[in-house]
């Protein structure tokens, strides 16, 4: 991005004087005009710039940086001793700007950037080990299922047959027709059932019905809401026949002392791990991208994360997943618009790939990291809907009975949700219906994100103290205690929001060379 902002250095004199080198005062109102040049100019005459973009570089690239306001006070751990205090009053803008840390790229690309390359870490350490996770599971059996939603009504698709690109992300194969039929079907409402479009992938049509009125944006509303109870139900059951399958091959349950209570119970001698990511897909429905992971039990310990038998592999990970998907369905309580209840089930286009850390199989570790990872960063920005939560006063601007179909989802979840066991309908109505995390994992998985941000606060922390600081296993001597309170989010000019992110698009810059570089040596 390219601003051009007002010379702040003084041209030469007719004498032919040097130019000044000292900035040369603005105006005090330069920096609460509606001009950002003025604006800029402002801040660049200000003595402490440099002081200020150091201040703000934690928080240069992000949208709107949390403002904090307060005190921060260095404490000896041993005796509570306040050792040092300092005021945000004394720092510039006399504020902490500290990132939003928003997920959605659609908000902040910056900081769902840094979440991206979290997931990554979390989802790949649970496929090959490392940051806590035993190096082990790179050779336990690991599948990749999609469970995808039912079909509520046709809608614009498209569809490639074979594709012949290299790269899938700028994929320019000719697609098929949208839905070609040579009889000449009409709906009751007057609307013909046929496109013999070939859509490109930008096409707006993709994922809106084909007839509106036809489309059961009820049921799909429903859905959403009901998507997480039908995803915890399919992991009951693919536990289940995972131990009916262990049992019918002879290996037996294992004993497991609780340390709580001192009861032991019979356990089944294998246990899976689960990590999901949520696509929401244009026609407004999620689908889900799992990873299952197979592992044993080690009586002794719980919680450790040890093999599993060799008496099951990745093929009966593969029908396990299979049979859950085609099994789990149930309805959900009745309703004064449909007093029967919805039915709750997955789709019929259930896919189910081996994961292989060696590159032999269908997909291997690296590339279902990065495809979950990339999905935790996206919401329903593919169908064309963005808002936060909606409210009475702002519902009139998002929903319509009669209007686009993502305009009638919203209605649907609004209307639907105005009983009050179905609350929670009006709650997600921003979100279309689904109210679950977009990135979820069992407990012994992997890695947490808190886990990692304290691994990247610490090392900053350690790079910015110096080597004494950093040495591993010692107990800190100081403590910081902060007393910092919410003033405010976003920066306090355009002007400010501008050089923050120039310069933190240059140090990004700077970063990606540097990481080109390496490649280029590794390679």
């Amino acid at each position: 991005m390219t601003v051009s902002t007002l010379t702040v250095v003084p041209e030469a004199s007719a004498s032919g004087t040097a130019p000044c080198a000292e900035p040369t005062p603005t105006p005090a109102w330069y920096a609460t005009s509606t001009d950002i040049r003025l604006q800029a100019a402002a801040r660049l005459t200000q003595p402490d710039l440099a002081e200020w973009l150091r201040h703000v570089r934690p928080a240069a690239g992000c949208t709107r940086p949390i403002r904090l306001v307060g005190t921060m006070a260095t404490v000896e751990a041993a005796t509570g001793r306040l050792l040092a205090e300092r005021s945000t009053a004394d720092m510039p803008d006399g504020v902490i700007y500290k990132p939003c840390g928003n997920r959605r790229a659609a908000v902040c690309p910056t900081c769902s950037k840094l979440y991206q390359r979290d997931a990554y870490q979390v989802v790949r350490a649970g496929l090959v080990g490392g940051k806590g996770v035993p190096e082990q599971v790179a050779h336990h059996p690991a599948v990749f299922p999609t469970f995808t939603a039912p079909s509520f009504g046709e809608v614009h698709t498209r569809y490639v047959k074979r594709h012949t690109c290299t790269r899938r992300a700028s994929c320019d194969c000719r697609p098929e027709p949208c839905h070609a039929r040579r009889e000449q079907t009409v709906c009751p409402h007057g609307v013909r059932l046929v496109c013999f479009a070939r859509h490109e992938d930008t096409d707006a049509r993709l994922g809106t019905p084909l007839c509106l009125d036809c489309y059961d944006h009820d049921a799909q509303a429903v859905w959403n809401l009901s998507a997480g109870e039908l995803w915890r139900r399919t992991t009951i059951a693919i536990n289940r026949y995972m131990h009916r399958l262990a049992t019918a091959r002879g290996i037996p349950d294992i004993p497991v002392t609780s340390p709580r209570t001192g009861k032991t119970r019979w356990v089944s001698p294998v246990r899976l791990s689960f990590g999901k990511t949520a696509e929401m897909q244009r026609r407004g429905v999620v689908h889900f991208h799992a990873i299952i992971r197979l592992d044993g039990r080690d009586p002794d310990d719980p919680d450790a994360i040890v093999p599993a038998p060799p008496q099951l592999d990745a093929a009966d990970l593969v029908a396990a997943v299979d049979h859950a998907a085609a099994t789990v369905a149930f309805t959900t309580a009745d309703h004064p618009a449909h007093p029967g209840g919805w039915p709750i089930a997955w789709g019929t286009q259930v896919l189910t790939k081996v994961i292989t850390v060696a590159g032999r199989g269908e997909v291997t570790d690296a590339q279902v990291a990065a495809y979950l990872a990339k999905y935790a960063t996206k919401s329903t920005e593919v169908t064309g809907h963005a808002s936060n939560r909606l409210t009475g006063d702002t519902i009139d601007i998002y929903a319509d009975p009669t209007g686009s179909h993502t305009e009638r989802l919203v209605d649907a979840c609004w209307m639907l949700g105005t009983p009050r066991d179905w609350r929670r309908l009006r709650r997600w109505a921003h979100m279309l219906g689904f109210g679950g995390h977009f990135l979820t994992k069992s407990r012994r998985y992997s890695v947490t994100f808190a886990l990692l941000r304290n691994q990247r606060i610490v090392f900053r922390r350690a790079q910015s103290s110096g080597p004494q600081e950093a040495a591993a296993g010692t107990e800190p001597t100081t403590l910081v205690v902060n007393f910092l309170q919410f003033v405010g989010a976003g920066w306090h000019t355009t002007a400010d929001a501008l050089l923050a992110n120039a310069s933190a698009a240059m140090a990004r810059e700077h970063q990606d060379a540097a990481r080109e570089y390496l490649q280029t040596l590794v390679a």
